[in-house]
């Protein structure tokens, strides 16, 4: 039998696997990993001394996290990326993008609950806002307590929605604010 010789960990640090992902070759080096829809690379901190990873979403021009990199056992080159460190930051950055996603669309959707005009029923009043570059625009929406649409209009993207406008725009039988 014979012995194989084992990369130093230099070189094993170095190694690329290459393989085919959605976008490219998955790549596994010491400062850039890119897979299963991501890419990871450590770059040098403009910051201070030390080193930072940032990651991107295939398709995305700017990187949806950024931060710290822990320094090798030198205390002079970057630690190298590996499976572990690869994976959770794909966490925290899908983590990232969510939360982001959810604080958009709670911007451009705004929901409250009034009286219908007899009083009998409860209707929820929505707006959401599309933000168009040319024409933005917002969508006023009331919807019975079985989630069927009674009425939309379109108002502007700056409408207010509160329980006193929806209030007003149910008592005035769904007619386009303003």
């Amino acid at each position: 039998m014979t012995d194989i010789p084992l990369p130093s960990s230099d070189t094993a640090a170095d190694l690329t696997t290459e393989g085919s992902s959605e976008l490219g070759e998955i790549v596994h080096e010491a400062r850039l990993w890119r897979d299963d829809g991501w890419t990871a690379r450590v770059i040098k901190n403009e910051d201070d001394e030390g080193w930072a990873v940032e990651m991107i979403k295939d398709g995305e021009a700017e990187p949806a996290l950024v931060g710290p990199w822990t320094m090798g056992r030198n205390k002079k080159d970057p630690k190298p990326l590996d499976t572990s460190a690869f994976n959770t930051l794909v966490k925290t950055a899908s983590e990232v993008l969510r939360r982001h996603e959810q604080q958009l669309r709670a911007q451009l959707h705004k929901q409250v609950r009034v009286a219908s005009a007899d009083g009998n029923d409860e209707l929820d009043i929505t707006l959401d806002i599309v933000p168009d570059e040319i024409e933005p625009y917002a969508l006023l929406t009331a919807l019975d307590a079985f989630g069927e649409q009674l009425a939309q209009v379109q108002v502007a993207p700056n409408f207010k929605l509160s329980k006193a406008s929806a209030a007003a725009w149910v008592e005035n039988e769904f007619r386009r604010p303003g």
